[in-house]
């Protein structure tokens, strides 16, 4: 539903110039001759956005904002609030913005950049309000007890996000890309008490060197080539909330003085500021890196590195997690099931034993990528091996003595190539596996049925996070 525009000015041209200007451009809008006219309004229905004149007889501007703020708090809502002032007047204007308006607008104004001043705050509205719907969506999926795995390692990291979760603690999140980083970010902010507020993702590696600090610490009009208005910073949105920076190794030099700076003083200076801003934010780094060798390698700063490793989560590799595969599988099966309309209920025998052999360089998200195209390309009530991609079946590249090729045309090179060591792992974990099927579960008989020592065995076993006891 379009948000309503509530116009408040007690010059009656000016309410009528604004309302035809903002109807025009789409928007449903509704007018008020007074402060307390507005306010009325306000009670009956909560506008979306109020835009108001700073100097009007009896109840001000600043009277209004604060009294607007004060009822949408009560009614657990949001209002965004842009004044509109006289030329001359800045020192009010400033004062609004401390008080909580989205902006404010200098008359005589430009039509087009009140239009976007407008579009602006309202977008700003309909984000908060799409993030607490998340909030209450997903408060309890990213609840540590719901990432799935069972194995020793991931219990580990269980009892690290419990142990910080409600805590201000800085934390930094390490592991290979597709290990689940801003899952793990996500459940420590999402299980603990700043579950309420902002929890806001920045890939640093996304963003142009050039525009690093301008995002993370926000900017004032003129501070730069085509910076034409103010912009709020990330680090200002996560106030009270948290702040996840992946691929934070990525910061350029410049950005990371000022993180710095700002992770020991709790306030920085926008880009082009004189005054600085003071924010309650917690930060959770990541990194498919480890960060102490880009600290060795001089591309990450080491007072930085010790502010962000407080507390570091290691995320294992999948392929180290043993039978945690096969509860991912089974999620990811549910998931796109009922995505899909399938009629699956299960995973065949031999499709969970390639599952669990295969080496998965993509980690948890390759995992899922190969659960989804099985499931959307399987025809029966269960999940086979023909479903699973070639790589993980092993059928294209099988080259143990004794293996049978299983369909025409399985040792044809495929066009696509072949990732060598992940078929080669898949392969030697598939054997490893069979082995101990053969042997039922005594590993000195399966070292003896794939004719190496035991510790040679055993050395395999932990190689692949199968030696669980």
């Amino acid at each position: 539903m379009a948000e309503r525009i509530l116009v408040v000015d007690d010059e009656l041209s000016m309410r009528e110039f604004l309302q035809i200007l903002l109807e025009r451009a789409g928007y449903t809008v509704a007018v008020a001759a007074s402060g307390e006219a507005a306010l009325e309004a306000a009670r009956e229905e909560l506008p979306g956005l109020v835009l108001t004149d700073l100097n009007m007889p009896g109840m001000s501007g600043l009277d209004l904002l604060r009294e607007l703020k004060a009822l949408a708090a009560g009614r657990s809502r949001d209002v965004e609030v842009v004044v509109v002032t006289a030329f001359g007047s800045t020192e009010s204007a400033v004062e609004a913005m401390r008080m909580g308006a989205a902006d404010y607008v200098m008359k005589p104004f430009n039509n087009a950049e009140l239009l976007l001043v407008v579009e602006r705050a309202l977008e700003r509205l309909a984000l908060e309000a799409e993030n607490e719907r998340l909030r209450t969506a997903v408060g309890e999926r990213f609840h540590f007890g719901h990432l799935v795995g069972s194995s020793r390692m991931m219990g580990e990291v269980y009892d690290l996000i419990r142990r910080v979760k409600d805590t201000r603690i800085n934390c930094l999140i390490e592991g290979e890309s597709g290990t689940g980083k801003e899952m793990v970010a996500r459940a420590i902010h999402f299980s603990g008490r700043r579950k309420a507020r902002p929890f806001v993702p920045i890939n640093c590696g996304a963003i142009p060197e050039s525009l690093v600090e301008s995002e993370l610490f926000g900017h004032v009009k003129g501070s730069f080539t085509g910076a034409h208005r103010d912009k709020q910073g990330l680090m200002r949105a996560a106030d009270g909330g948290t702040l996840f920076l992946d691929e934070v190794a990525s910061l350029p030099p410049s950005a990371q003085v000022t993180l710095l700076r700002a992770l020991q003083e709790r306030r920085f200076t926008p880009v082009g500021a004189v005054r600085e801003i003071e924010v309650d934010v917690r930060i959770i780094a990541a990194s498919n890196v480890p960060l102490q060798d880009a600290v060795a390698e001089g591309t990450f700063r080491e007072d930085l590195y010790y502010r962000l490793n407080v507390v570091r989560i290691a995320l294992p590799p999948l392929r180290e997690r043993g039978d945690d595969v096969l509860e991912l599988a089974r999620q990811f099966l549910e998931r796109y099931r009922d995505e899909y309309g399938k009629p699956i209920d299960g995973i065949a025998p031999d499709t969970a034993r390639a599952l669990r052999a295969y080496h998965y360089p993509g980690n948890v998200r390759e995992l899922q990528n190969i659960m989804e195209r099985a499931v959307a390309l399987c025809e029966g009530q269960r999940l086979s091996s023909v479903d699973l991609p070639s790589q993980v079946t092993g059928a294209e590249t099988s080259l143990l003595p004794g293996a049978v090729d299983t369909e025409p045309g399985a040792r044809r090179f495929p066009d696509e190539g072949v990732n060598l060591e992940s078929v080669l792992a898949a392969e030697e974990r598939k054997w490893l596996v069979r082995a101990l099927e053969a042997a039922d579960g005594n590993k000195t008989q399966a070292a003896r049925l794939l004719q190496m020592t035991f510790r040679a065995f055993r050395y395999r076993l932990a190689k692949y996070g199968m030696d669980e006891g």
